[in-house]
């Protein structure tokens, strides 16, 4: 009986892998539409997690090698990068994922040949002249900005340029399925150089405050872009027959402006709550409150996937007219946002305080507000990437409405609540903001478009 029970025990454990393995084959591999979705959600995804933790690794590096004080100078400039970045390239990123799938069905290879060119040109360019518009903004302003803050602004115009172009490369990649190389320049080459510069700016004996921290991610954006940009164009010219160039600017722009204003009411959303407690507590607190936002940051990354990975399909299929495969892949990339974003915020709530631990002692005082954001990006995640669907299917001015309104209610209670309650409050008016967004957006596909956008409930 012994001797059968030990023979059984490596079977048992073999068919259990065997099983596993079939599991994961069911779910990431096959043919379909639905499996290739999931398959290049779980690359972007794996990408982006392994960029959360590089990113956490330099983020815990800095904060303590900077200080409490250096460090939330560096998150507030580094914020304004983010922002402002995301912004100005005109929304040429997202409506890369409509324009360029529109060009291929309708074979207007002349004009795809234009954009892939044209776009990455007229972005650093119009970026170049805003950014020293931007510095000329930060000498005039000087005299009430605090001193420290200067130098590390200035960097910040340095970088976004490059970091303009990088989103914008990051969209045509995405729009022909080539996920690593967009993701990975961003968000884990960019990471592992921001690392590395500054550890050999402590080898070499140099005090490691805000300005030198910029300077090694102003570095590291701009090495990681023109390496990407290299290998994207190798890419193409192998995926694009040679050919005339035609420039449709003012019809991208007439597209991608509508889709700016989407994005750029979403991203103020974001980031609101840093730049609101920037304003009105201290820099130690705002370093708090920073941890915790990138700790959660893992449950946003699976939206972001799926938005990634769907954008750019919703536009062809409404191209080609396929409304019943339209509606089962939308219902699909709802599906697979929410219960991975649901299962994501427990574990990262049971974790909160071991991770928060990492950063340093005083920052585990942030646990409780971990619980208070989260409920923002749960509700967010049971609609899906519902933003990218009205993009692609040419409603954006109401989407950008429904953001806009999300905002001027984030705006509203950060002013009103930050200056007395601070973190708490900050993380409590960006919840409050998503929920009332999701219910917009909710409203507006099921008036528009006539689905149902929810990971639960009855289904047309």
């Amino acid at each position: 009986m012994a001797v059968m029970d030990a023979q059984s025990a490596p079977a048992s454990a073999n068919g259990m892998i065997a099983r596993l393995r079939a599991r994961s084959r069911g779910l990431l591999g096959g043919s379909s539409e639905a499996s290739e979705t999931r398959r290049l959600a779980s690359i972007i995804f794996i990408i982006r997690v392994v960029s959360a933790a590089l990113a956490y690794l330099s983020q815990i590096l800095l904060a303590r090698w900077m200080g409490g004080s250096e460090y939330g100078i560096y998150v507030y400039v580094w914020t304004w990068v983010l922002l402002l970045g995301s912004m100005m390239d005109f929304g040429i990123s997202v409506s890369a994922q409509k324009i360029i799938p529109e060009y291929r069905t309708r074979g207007e290879h002349a004009l795809l040949r234009g954009f892939l060119f044209g776009s990455r040109w007229m972005t650093l360019a119009v970026s170049t002249v805003v950014s020293v518009l931007l510095a000329g903004v930060v000498k005039l302003l000087s005299p009430w900005i605090n001193a420290v803050e200067i130098m590390p602004l200035y960097i910040g115009c340095l970088t976004l340029p490059a970091f303009v172009v990088a989103n914008t490369q990051d969209g045509i990649a995405r729009s022909h399925d080539w996920m690593r190389l967009g993701l990975m320049p961003q968000f884990v080459v960019r990471q592992v150089l921001i690392v590395g510069l500054t550890a050999g700016a402590l080898a070499l004996g140099l005090r490691l405050g805000a300005t030198v921290a910029m300077l090694a991610s102003a570095g590291a954006v701009w090495i990681a872009m023109v390496g990407q940009m290299i290998v994207l164009n190798r890419r193409l010219a192998g995926h694009i027959e040679p050919g005339s160039r035609a420039y449709d600017f003012r019809g991208w722009l007439a597209i991608s402006l509508p889709i700016l204003l989407v994005e750029s009411f979403y991203l103020l959303l974001s980031y609101t709550d840093v730049l609101v407690l920037q304003q009105f507590r201290s820099s130690e607190e705002v370093g708090v409150y920073f941890a915790v936002v990138k700790t959660l940051a893992l449950v946003s990354f699976i939206h972001y996937a799926m938005s990634a990975t769907t954008a750019h399909r919703f536009a062809e299929y409404h191209a080609l007219g396929d409304k019943p495969r339209l509606s089962a892949y939308v219902a699909h990339a709802i599906k697979w946002t929410f219960w991975p974003s649901l299962a994501a915020t427990l574990l990262l709530l049971a974790l909160g305080k071991p991770l928060l631990w990492l950063f340093g002692a005083q920052f585990v005082a942030g646990y409780d507000i971990m619980f208070i954001a989260a409920i923002g990006l749960v509700v967010r995640s049971a609609i899906g990437p519902v933003e990218r669907l009205l993009n692609m299917l040419g409603h954006q001015h109401i989407c950008a409405l429904a953001y806009a309104l999300a905002f001027v209610v984030n705006v509203v209670l950060c002013f009103i609540l930050v200056p007395r309650f601070g973190g708490h409050a900050a993380a409590a008016a960006t919840s409050i903001s998503l929920v009332f967004e999701t219910v917009l957006l909710f409203w507006i596909v099921r008036q528009r478009l006539g689905l149902h956008v929810l990971a639960f409930g009855k289904r047309d």
